[in-house]
């Protein structure tokens, strides 16, 4: 990843992005933290990996049984993974891309609000394998199902619940407020020049 302008403690999101407990789990790509109800650092970073992006992906809630295991931030990509102690390690792999490529998947109604919503299904039995796109103007979240424990449907309920898109006007908003002014989510589109 490229140098970027970060707030204070953005660099420990990818630190500590394995070590989250129950209790905090996830927070660091929460939607909503505080009494404000601002997105989560892990949202700005995600935002800045794709630029184009008009949303990017956070967590409204996990259930009992899964966590976020990984974190991984790059130029033109963010991702991360969520595991359950039913349905196995990185049994949920969530996507950040500019594009992506959604042939052969079946478009359903969405339930994201200016999202395209695409099914590409794989496996049906023992348990559901499949990936689910989002696609929106500047980027595509994709949602890769692997399940490795029993059959069940439990990883399509926790997406559904757990994972959301929150604007990019809202991440950019998080990073003037909480540097006072100071910094924009994208320096270079600021006018800032190179970051």
């Amino acid at each position: 990843m490229t140098a970027r302008r970060l707030l204070p403690g953005l660099a420990a999101v990818v630190a500590l992005a394995g070590c989250v407990q129950v209790g905090q789990e996830g927070a660091e790509l929460a939607c909503a933290t505080g009494d404000e109800g601002r997105p989560a650092n892990g949202a700005v970073l995600m935002a800045q990996a794709v630029e184009s992006a008009t949303q990017v992906p956070c967590l409204e809630t996990i259930p009992s049984g899964w966590h976020l295991s990984d974190v991984d931030i790059r130029n033109d990509s963010g991702r991360f993974w969520l595991d359950s102690d039913r349905d196995g390690v990185r049994a949920i792999e969530v996507v950040l891309t500019a594009s992506c490529d959604v042939r052969g998947a079946a478009e359903i109604p969405s339930d994201h609000a200016d999202a395209r919503r695409y099914e590409l299904v794989t496996q049906v039995s023992p348990a559901y394998a499949g990936t689910r796109f989002y696609v929106f103007n500047g980027g595509c979240l994709a949602i890769h199902f692997r399940p490795t424990g029993p059959g069940s449907s439990e990883p399509l309920a926790v997406v559904s619940e757990g994972v959301d898109l929150v604007r990019r006007t809202d991440v950019e908003k998080v990073v003037r407020d909480e540097s006072d002014g100071r910094l924009e989510l994208d320096p270079a589109a600021a006018g800032d020049g190179p970051p």
